[in-house]
């Protein structure tokens, strides 16, 4: 039983919550490219070196689950599909500038220590 409440304490959990929608090292990457406007599969896997195809369909297809990203498929040939930020994921650039801000200065920080 215990386990049960702790699981459902956590789900309920807006922080958390967040960190599941964007944590991870690629979903930021992917949002970052994404906050410049629409982008196809190809220009996505060039701008985010080292990640595999089959990781960016993963975390795309996660992002889209959680409502963040919209997927245009264009039914022709080659096959032509577009990624975009929903409303939703477009709320998430103050966040991720403000993650920014503070990476920031917690870099400087840290080279004042050394």
């Amino acid at each position: 039983m215990e386990a049960k409440t702790a699981s459902t304490e956590r789900a309920s959990c807006p922080v958390e919550r967040t960190l599941e929608v964007i944590g991870g090292r690629w979903k930021v990457l992917i949002l970052r490219e994404l906050f410049q406007g629409v982008q196809r599969f190809g220009q996505l896997h060039r701008a985010l070196h080292g990640i595999t195809q089959k990781m960016l369909t993963q975390q795309l297809r996660e992002m889209e689950e959680d409502g963040i990203i919209h997927r245009e498929v264009y039914l022709q040939v080659p096959p032509k599909v577009e990624y975009s930020l929903t409303p939703l994921g477009e709320s998430l650039k103050p966040i991720i500038d403000s993650m920014h801000e503070w990476g920031v200065r917690h870099l400087e920080e840290q080279s004042k220590e050394f």
